[in-house]
């Protein structure tokens, strides 16, 4: 049965289910299976320490709640993609690592922190969603290893613990797997251009390139990290092109690379995306984070069209996925352990236990829940100069079509698939996505 899913900001409707009704109107947007781009690996958000201790603040039932509403694939947004720092980050309790400081040979290797919430949570989601492949991501080595001797502002790894930050990242997948969780890639470094108050840590695009071809590249292929694909750069779209064209260019450095990884801050320049594709086409882009900045946001609709805007230009630029930020904060946007506080698609109202779903939430599952994973982007002729449009056909057949209006001004249009011309009325400020089966 083919229907339409509709979320309005002008209304109560949320991911509410309609019928299909056909018009003899002239279409503004053609959709043409036979046209195919990129396969999608689907989507997911970051297993915090701060999403997992929030949801040790609430009781069982109201965190089962929270978990299944993300990644049941029918009553939830089918999450199957997850996000994990190697030690701390900003969202984090505090700065930590593995090992003692100073320890040169590994041998405290302990990931006994994350035991006590941030594996439960992704073991407890993976009862919903079978299997989540996770994207481990570096905020900053140990201390001792770098040329600031701190965690924060910033600093660079020394090029004499080049090989045993590399052998770092292989007991980090080796101890996350011993517990059944699938390692599917890393990020050399989250944020690599970025000095920061907290977590952080500085590499040159050279010096990227340098550490994946002569250090992590290497250890993984000799390792039982062989299968594990490395992303590089993990930072914002605007000088991205530049970054992976200095790692990618060269071709023994590029053999152990899957791909990109980017964020949304700064920058909305979706065509750099498409440049990566166009420069480097056997190669992976992966949205790997993005959140809404400065805290929670309430009753807004502008967060949920910032990610369905967001994800429309991505896709149509060849990315293969999206990994959302925290999962679950508190309704003070934390805790964040230097008080860098933003916006999540659930939070966690931790004295009365409830949850809010966030604009946000309803937004991302207009793609999620409908576009699943090994779905492929077909071709979308849209003429209309104010609706956002992308389109998948997904292994079972279905097709999804996400159409977004960002005007203040009701929209009434047509949508062609085939032989069939269906109505298109979306309210100011709404989403649908139409699912032909």
């Amino acid at each position: 049965m083919s229907y339409i899913i509709r979320t309005e900001s002008t209304s109560n409707k949320r991911l509410e289910q309609e019928s299909i009704s056909t018009t003899t109107a002239k279409p503004t947007i053609i959709l043409n299976p036979q046209t195919t781009y990129q396969t999608m690996l689907g989507f997911g958000g970051a297993f915090t320490e701060s999403s997992a201790y929030n949801l040790l603040r609430i009781n069982e039932a109201k965190r089962e709640e929270a978990i299944k509403a993300y990644f049941d694939p029918v009553d939830g947004l089918g999450y199957t993609l997850g996000r994990v720092s190697i030690h701390s980050c900003d969202f984090s309790l505090n700065s930590y690592t593995y090992i003692d400081e100073g320890d040169t040979t590994l041998e405290t290797f302990d990931i006994s922190r994350d035991e006590q919430a941030v594996i439960p949570l992704i073991k407890d989601a993976q009862k919903y969603a079978k299997e989540i492949k996770l994207l481990g991501s570096p905020w900053s080595p140990p201390a001792f290893m770098k040329d600031n001797k701190s965690m924060i502002q910033g600093g660079k790894l020394l090029p004499e613990y080049y090989q045993l930050w590399a052998d770092y990242f292989v007991k980090f997948i080796e101890s996350y797997r011993a517990h059944g969780l699938t390692m599917w890639g890393v990020t050399v470094q989250n944020e690599p251009a970025a000095k920061q108050r907290w977590d952080s840590c500085v590499y040159t695009a050279e010096e990227e390139r340098d550490f994946v071809k002569n250090h992590l590249g290497p250890t993984f292929e000799n390792s039982s990290a062989k299968d594990v694909n490395i992303l590089i750069w993990d930072h914002n779209r605007d000088i991205m092109v530049e970054r992976a064209s200095i790692v990618l260019e060269d071709e023994d450095a590029a053999k152990y690379v899957w791909g990109t990884g980017f964020h949304w801050y700064g920058s909305e320049a979706f065509e750099n995306v498409g440049k990566v594709h166009e420069l480097f086409p056997d190669k992976g882009l992966l949205f790997t984070e993005g959140c809404q900045e400065e805290g929670v946001h309430w009753d807004t609709f502008e967060t949920g069209e910032r990610y369905a805007r967001n994800m429309i230009g991505d896709f149509n630029n060849f990315c293969q996925g999206y990994i959302d930020w925290n999962l679950f904060l508190d309704n003070t946007g934390g805790p964040n352990h230097v008080n860098n506080l933003c916006d999540s698609p659930i939070i966690v109202d931790v004295f009365p236990e409830q949850l809010v779903h966030q604009s946000s939430y309803y937004y991302i599952g207009h793609f999620s829940k409908y576009i699943r994973p090994d779905a492929v982007r077909i071709g979308c002729n849209n003429t209309h100069p104010k609706l956002q449009v992308t389109a998948f056909k997904n292994v079972d057949g279905t097709i999804a079509a996400v159409i977004l209006n960002e005007t203040d001004k009701k929209i009434t249009t047509a949508l062609q698939l085939h032989d069939e011309t269906i109505d298109i009325a979306m309210e100011p400020h709404s989403i649908i996505t139409v699912v032909f089966s």
